[in-house]
């Protein structure tokens, strides 16, 4: 009788769960059959919607209700707290399983080659969410000194880190933010933050949804120049091609026309401001300096040689994400990506056998959290394709028993699945209390003993 289909996916984010489901929803989940295991250097699982997505989305956070729903299924297992390549190797990955699926993702901020970036008081935006979010790999505290702060970049994480620095800790608390989150926010001092575009309102990456969440703050006054709202044949063509575009640009347009009210914390929004410099003193940022720019009729810019120093005492870059390279797979180092053809690996033009790529890792980090679901779909639609054409490799060990065997005589303390329910119990209980839905637990030791590990 032949045995289920075996294969590991090694990111328990968003992007592998979406993988495991697609699995779960094909053919081969019917005759012989999948057993799923994915594998997460974290003690909990969901990737970006814990570590990525400010405390105060909640909606944003209820797409674990559907995850959840995945990872209930019998076929899957979760291996937490168990890193690539330090607790398995992948030629260890491809002795269990019929063949192995990376959805690592991206948690590193991109470099922006600009002089300053080194001073005290640059930061790459990732950081800083994971600080707010109770990463346990990060300190657990977080200079807010600045009483002026800018955010350079025009994509939602720009417009996280900008929201979290102009809310009041009050405003967050009953959020899932843990205590040392609440202390540290309770110091900010954080009563200007000026975010910077090079482009204009039509190139802007906001979701539309969550920059008018910006308005909706009592003691954010969010301010936009009038002479910031311009459009050339590029930029209007993009609005007519795109709902979502021209919902931001209205949007914007809406505020600039505005009288601007009494709340207490200034958000500026600023486009046509290219950033050409931090500036600094002693060591220790003191402004930014920015190139004024223009658009050149096709919706991109160029500069005007005008510069503009602002009074900021800290700058927070916020351009992009950058992957961490995979031991033993190859690396594109300009996208930050492992090179694929429809999610399998290519090395030197073949494919490396019985190994594939989905999501941020794969294309880069780009488009919303739904958007990865097609790429699981196809990278999966290519596994199952060599599974029925015989073209991957046959595991040595493939019972499921050995791979717990062999994590147990390797000393590695993982979390599973019903550790997550444990887990998750845990920080509900720790918010009752406050009245909260849950308080997250942030050290990797107190994770792991609430989790069973």
């Amino acid at each position: 009788m032949p045995r289920p289909l075996r294969v590991a996916i090694v990111g328990a984010g968003p992007a592998g769960i979406y993988a495991a489901d697609a699995l779960l929803k094909s053919e081969a989940a019917v005759e012989p059959g999948v057993s799923i295991d994915l594998f997460e250097r974290m003690p909990a699982p969901f990737g970006l919607i814990r570590y990525g997505v400010a405390p105060d989305h909640p909606r944003i956070k209820g797409i674990i209700t559907a995850l959840h729903q995945v990872l209930d299924k019998p076929q899957v297992r979760l291996f937490g707290n168990v890193d690539y390549p330090n607790d398995i190797s992948l030629d260890e990955l491809h002795s269990f399983y019929d063949a192995v699926i990376f959805s690592t993702g991206a948690t590193a901020d991109r470099a922006l080659a600009i002089p300053g970036v080194e001073l005290d008081g640059s930061y790459g935006a990732a950081d800083f969410v994971s600080w707010y979010d109770g990463h346990p790999d990060v300190p657990r505290t977080w200079p807010l000194e600045a009483e002026k702060v800018a955010v350079l970049g025009v994509g939602n994480v720009a417009l996280d880190v900008a929201r979290i620095l102009a809310k009041t800790a009050e405003e967050l608390l009953p959020t899932e933010i843990p205590a040392n989150v609440h202390e540290g926010l309770k110091a900010n001092k954080a009563l200007e933050v000026h975010v910077f575009g090079r482009r204009g309102p039509a190139q802007a990456k906001f979701s539309p949804m969550e920059l008018r969440e910006l308005d909706h703050s009592p003691n954010i006054e969010v301010i936009v120049n009038p002479e910031d709202i311009d459009y050339d044949e590029g930029s209007i063509a993009e609005r007519r091609k795109n709902k979502q575009t021209d919902m931001v640009a209205k949007t914007l347009e809406n505020w600039a026309i505005r009288d601007i009210g009494e709340r207490p914390h200034k958000l500026f929004l600023h486009f046509f401001e290219s950033p050409a410099e931090i500036l600094g003193e002693d060591g220790r940022v003191v402004g930014l300096r920015t190139e004024r720019t223009e658009l050149d009729g096709t919706g991109n810019v160029k500069g005007t040689g005008r510069f503009t120093d602002w009074d900021v005492q800290s700058v927070y870059r916020a351009v992009g994400y950058l992957s961490d390279e995979l031991p033993k797979l190859p690396w594109d180092v300009d996208s930050g990506t492992v090179p694929d053809e429809g999610g399998r690996v290519i090395e030197a033009g073949e494919h490396l056998s019985s190994t594939y790529v989905t999501g941020w890792i794969r294309r880069g980090p780009i488009g919303l959290i739904g958007h990865t679901k097609g790429d699981a779909n196809e990278t999966v639609a290519n596994l199952l394709e060599d599974h029925a054409g015989g073209r991957l490799q046959t595991p040595a060990a493939p019972a499921p028993e050995a791979v717990e065997a062999f994590l147990g005589e390797r000393g590695v303390r993982f979390t599973t699945w019903q550790g997550w329910y444990a887990l998750d119990a845990a920080e509900k209980a720790l918010g009752e209390p406050q009245g909260r839905e849950r308080v997250k637990i942030v050290e990797r030791e107190d994770m792991l003993k609430a989790s069973g590990a």
